[in-house]
């Protein structure tokens, strides 16, 4: 595989792998008490504006081929406001302040509900924004209370990262259970080198990490001390105990778990798409990727979604939302997300995109394949998410230190059920 390798290759890794979490509280206070739909500051009717976190310059430049496109094929002027992931939520609570929402906001999906739940956005399906052939879970993943307010052009999740020469000098197959996946990152633990690295830390990195395995396993996010839950963090402390998987990873975030497996440091990783890129920098580095292994054989690997939504404010004036979403339905063609998708290494949202996006690099196809069984953080608990993934983060820290899981876990269920 190739890639066009810039220098914001790190920032944009690191820049995937945060959030800053805004309580709810903070965002209800603000923007209700600004009233969104009321009249708003001066702004150039003439001009569409998208705010976006793409700060890094391949990000950009893509972006700004999209909106080219777009305003030639719509007729109207669209630019971007380009802001560091983490300050997007603040950037449009400040904007909403003032009245001078842009036209279009591109939230994380962990974000959006936080938003949303304070009426400030609006239902995209009621502004005739297209959903043909966009699967359900992704649909679940823009909605929020059976409402569907943010867009996907491209989802991302997670899958299993090998090393292609390590494995096949060991004659190990890639993994597809947990027990192959133990007893695999065992025999390829070596001095100085573990055989699979995760990410247990970096605040929302590491909750993400365990969702394929707690709900693969059937463990839920509404009952965090199950058995099913507890079951899915032993079996992380396991590959510590095992000494197959270091105790740093409590520490690490995802892009620190892609530079120990560049730097061979480990055979396997859990990560995402957004590192393909400066995986291939590395031109020795022979890697494969397969969906991450499950409890037992035959059972679906369940990951998590994620990626960017475009979403409409309410800035008051509905002949220009319905502009707007003329310009999100332009944003996520078929061809428009095949070519951003292709551009990102991300999946497109739409299926025939997707599919279209499968045959030009088959070699990641297996992320097509765990995005048909993703699902969102935030489907089932909306904005309560932030306090489940808090708690879980605290949990992590003291089980993987010493603590039994279920201790650890029984804390963190007390914890959102008090809401400290």
């Amino acid at each position: 595989m190739t890639a066009h390798i810039t220098d914001g290759s790190r920032q944009r890794r690191r820049r995937l792998d945060r959030r800053v979490v805004v309580p709810l509280t903070v965002v209800s206070a603000l923007v209700g008490a600004v009233a969104l739909s009321g009249c708003g500051a001066q702004r150039d009717e003439s001009v569409f504006t998208v705010l976006n976190s793409s700060t890094d310059d391949s990000y950009h430049g893509w972006d700004a081929a999209t909106l080219k496109r777009c305003s030639k094929q719509l007729g109207v002027t669209i630019e971007q406001q380009s802001v560091p992931a983490a300050q997007v939520m603040t950037k449009s609570l400040r904007m909403a302040s003032s009245k001078s929402l842009p036209d279009i906001i591109q939230f994380d999906g962990s974000e959006m509900p936080t938003f949303a739940e304070t009426g400030g956005l609006l239902d995209l399906k009621k502004l005739g924004v297209s959903t043909a052939d966009i699967p359900e879970g992704i649909l679940d993943y823009g909605s929020y209370k059976g409402t569907y307010y943010g867009a996907a052009r491209t989802v991302n999740t997670l899958a299993l990262f090998y090393n292609k020469d390590i494995l096949d000098k060991a004659g190990l197959p890639v993994p597809t259970t947990w027990a192959e996946m133990r007893s695999t990152a065992e025999k390829l633990t070596k001095s100085g080198s573990y055989g699979v690295a995760l990410s247990a830390g970096g605040a929302e990195d590491g909750v993400y990490q365990f969702t394929p395995f707690m709900w693969s396993n059937g463990g839920d996010e509404t009952d965090l001390d199950s058995p099913q839950v507890v079951e899915a963090l032993d079996y992380w402390k396991s590959l510590i105990k095992d000494g197959s998987l270091s105790k740093s990873t409590v520490n690490w975030t995802q892009a620190d778990v892609n530079d120990q497996f560049m730097a061979g440091n480990a055979a396997m990783m859990i990560n995402g798409p957004w590192q393909v890129e400066t995986l291939n920098t590395k031109k020795n580095l022979h890697w494969g990727i397969a969906q991450i292994p499950v409890p037992e054989a035959g059972e679906d690997s369940v990951g998590p979604l994620g990626g960017g939504m475009l979403t409409i404010p309410d800035v008051g004036d509905t002949a220009r939302e319905k502009t707007s979403a003329k310009i999100v339905n332009c944003m996520t063609s078929e061809q428009e997300e095949v070519t951003y998708a292709l551009n990102s290494w991300m999946i497109p949202a739409n299926q025939k995109a997707a599919a279209v996006w499968r045959e030009k690099v088959p070699s990641l196809s297996s992320l097509a394949d765990q995005v048909a069984t993703a699902r969102s953080r935030t489907a089932k608990l909306g904005s309560g998410w932030t306090s489940v993934s808090l708690a879980l983060q605290s949990a992590f820290q003291s089980a993987l230190t010493g603590q039994s899981s279920e201790s650890a876990l029984k804390h963190a269920q007390q914890r959102v059920e008090s809401g400290n």
